[in-house]
């Protein structure tokens, strides 16, 4: 990786010719698999009213999740390697880490929709776990761009068996809260 800033914060993701390392990627995919799985969770218990339409819960979740997950990343990283990290590391761990954030991304929008009279709470709550369903689905298409390769029909079966597990918890949730 070179050394400027963009090659800084954004590493060979937005490139189709390299692939990310194996380390980098396992650290980013494991970020975007704590974001989805960690926005889903906070959003299943959140009631929905006039009043509360989750939008701290999720970003709260996604920003704790982040700081937590760069942590401690680093400091595996620092023990791993057996010394303190580098100020250029520690941006790294912090750059693996963003996928956390761009959890939120989304379902904070679609939270906000309902908190300005667009959406029924009740309509932007399933619509945001919609959302992140199909997030938590996608990962298997993410972890096989990670390594560089094209997905195929397997990728897709375990896509829908993914999703359909996750589909699954949030419609007991339903089902036993609402």
């Amino acid at each position: 990786m070179d050394g400027s800033r963009d090659a800084l914060l954004h590493g060979p993701l937005f490139s189709r010719r390299n692939p990310l390392d194996r380390s980098n990627a396992a650290s980013r995919i494991s970020a975007y698999v704590y974001g989805n799985i960690l926005i889903l969770a906070a959003l299943i218990p959140v009631t929905t009213t006039e009043e509360h339409v989750g939008i701290l819960v999720v970003v709260g979740t996604a920003l704790s999740t982040f700081v937590a997950h760069a942590f401690a990343e680093g400091v595996g990283q620092a023990v791993r390697e057996n010394r303190a990290l580098t100020p250029r590391q520690r941006w790294e761990e912090l750059r693996d880490s963003v996928p956390i954030l761009s959890s939120a991304v989304l379902p904070s929008i679609i939270l906000a929709c309902a908190a300005v009279d667009w959406l029924e709470p009740r309509t932007a709550q399933i619509a945001a776990e919609v959302a992140m369903l199909v997030r938590i689905g996608g990962i298997v298409f993410v972890i096989e761009r990670l390594k560089g390769a094209r997905p195929g029909r397997s990728t897709i079966f375990t896509a829908l068996l993914l999703t359909a597990v996750a589909t699954t918890v949030v419609v007991v949730k339903v089902v036993l809260t609402h």
